[in-house]
């Protein structure tokens, strides 16, 4: 679950780490006021969406009057923003984050992220940040530095003091920087991130050391535990399907197709769409509900799929194991009549009780096309979408 700026920022500060000072707005008035308070000749106007290459896209300004300031916040507000990290419709901008301009003399590049190749956080840093982190990874990897932190010792002293030689700090910011990652450290476990990262990290002309921008992610499977960082989502930032899918507490990711997929378990989706593409088909979802499906679960699952006007047909592709077929053919009618589905529907069942789940599929007298393989299905399937 991704964080907006300003939010990551309000939780470094709640741990004493410095950020520059600013006030979320929702209108232009709002913007205004918030420039006001901070005082000073110079503010930062920045959209707020869950995506990087926001300057790029014109979402981050630096303006020199109020009546800048609410020209800007006017411009951005409301509208979707498209950057080169997001969808071709963007994301809706609904609020600006409004902020004190600082007097930058270098700009570096921090992040904290799950290294799952060594089972550890990772601590990434680079000389050379700001916009263009990504290009400089790929042209010039020697300029990215890596720490691998130990579980039981988090970061060490050492590690911060390798870092900050490198990126060639000096007197207080060097100082800064060593204060700032183990701080930077505790953040990340305290609230179960994948992600904290910090882009640009700048030096100021005073040689202070400060989180300029701050992205953070949370761990989506710790958010049980969570609850303050749960209340912080924000699901305008993401497809409406994936929003009801998260609400529902399936595994959905919308994809361009118009064949609807709904299986349990990731391993049978990810097949499930690899024989619809060797088919000649596109599907139009990853949809996952689990191993434990229930005819309740169906039900929402078609509801989500057919949330996409793309949907031609819906493909079921279900394994019964810790549950019977028989148990899903009734969810899958039930769910049919209720919902009103009006694109063909293929059904494959295999496992426990697949003969009598089918039995009740054909007595159901539904337009519910029966699959004996999944090969058969995902002809079936392909065909009917046509």
């Amino acid at each position: 679950m991704n964080l907006h700026e300003f939010q990551a920022k309000q939780i470094l500060r709640s741990d004493n780490i410095n950020t520059p000072r600013g006030f979320a707005a929702a209108s232009a008035d709002a913007a205004v006021n918030a420039a006001s308070e901070l005082g000073g000749d110079a503010w930062v106007v920045k959209a707020q969406i869950h995506a990087g290459g926001r300057g790029k896209a014109g979402g981050v300004k630096v303006v020199k009057s109020l009546d800048d300031v609410r020209t800007v916040a006017a411009t951005l507000l409301g509208k979707p923003l498209v950057t080169n990290q997001n969808a071709s419709d963007g994301q809706p901008v609904n609020q600006v984050l409004v902020e004190e301009t600082l007097p930058i003399a270098r700009e570096l590049y921090l992040s904290l992220l799950v290294d799952r190749e060594t089972e550890r956080i990772a601590v990434v840093a680079s000389a050379a940040g700001g916009m263009d982190i990504e290009d400089v990874a790929h042209a010039t990897p020697e300029k990215v530095l890596t720490e691998t932190c130990d579980p039981l010792l988090g970061v060490q002293d050492f590690q911060c003091r390798a870092l900050a030689f490198a990126l060639e700090l000096t007197g207080d910011a060097f100082k800064d920087f060593c204060r700032l990652l183990p701080q930077l450290y505790r953040v990340f476990v305290a609230n179960d991130l994948s992600l904290l990262e910090i882009n640009p990290l700048v030096v100021t002309a005073d040689n202070r050391v400060l989180p300029l921008d701050c992205k953070m992610s949370v761990d989506d499977n710790a958010l049980y535990r969570r609850r303050a960082l749960a209340e912080l989502r924000d699901d305008s930032q993401i497809d409406a399907k994936e929003a009801a899918a998260n609400a529902a507490s399936v595994n959905y990711v919308a994809l361009a197709g118009n064949i609807g997929c709904m299986v349990n378990g990731a391993g049978l989706a990810m097949a499930t769409m690899d024989l619809i593409q060797l088919e000649g088909g596109a599907p139009a979802n990853f949809l996952d509900v689990g191993g434990g499906a229930t005819p309740e679960t169906v039900a929402q699952g078609f509801k989500i799929i057919l949330l996409d006007p793309n949907v031609k047909a819906v493909l079921i592709n279900i394994f019964g194991g810790i549950v019977r077929c028989d148990v899903i053919a009734e969810g899958i009618v039930q769910a049919v009549q209720e919902v009103g589905v009006e694109v063909p529907v293929i059904v494959r069942l295999e496992g426990t009780n697949a003969e009598r789940g089918r039995t009740l599929l054909a007595e159901s007298g539904l337009a519910i096309l029966p699959a004996e393989s999944l090969t058969q299905a995902a002809k079936l399937a392909v065909e009917q979408a046509q």
